[in-house]
C-alpha cells in the first residue's frame, strides 16, 4: 500500500515537469535556469521520501506546484514577467 501511494507521488511529481519546462513562456531565461534547479532539488527531495516515507510522496508533488506558483507570481510581482 505504501509504495502504492510512493509510486503516484513519483508519477504526479514528473507531471509538474511540464510546468517546470514550459515556464519559458513567461520566466526570463537566466530565471528559468534557477526555477530548474528548483525542479532538480524537489526531484532529490523526492528521491529520499520515497526510500523512507513514501506515503508522503504525494505530498512533494503539491509542493511542486505551489513552489512553482510562488516562483512565477513573485516574479511577475517583482520583475513583471508576462507572456
Amino acid at each position: 500500500m505504501a509504495k502504492t501511494f510512493g509510486v503516484i507521488g513519483v508519477i504526479l511529481y514528473v507531471l509538474t515537469a511540464w510546468l517546470y519546462l514550459t515556464s519559458g513562456l513567461v520566466v526570463p531565461f537566466p530565471w528559468v535556469y534557477v526555477l530548474w534547479a528548483i525542479w532538480l532539488a524537489g526531484l532529490i527531495v523526492l528521491r529520499i521520501v520515497f526510500r523512507d516515507r513514501p506515503l508522503l510522496t504525494p505530498l512533494v508533488a503539491v509542493g511542486g506546484v505551489l513552489a512553482w506558483m510562488a516562483y512565477v507570481q513573485l516574479g511577475s510581482w517583482l520583475f513583471g514577467w508576462t507572456a
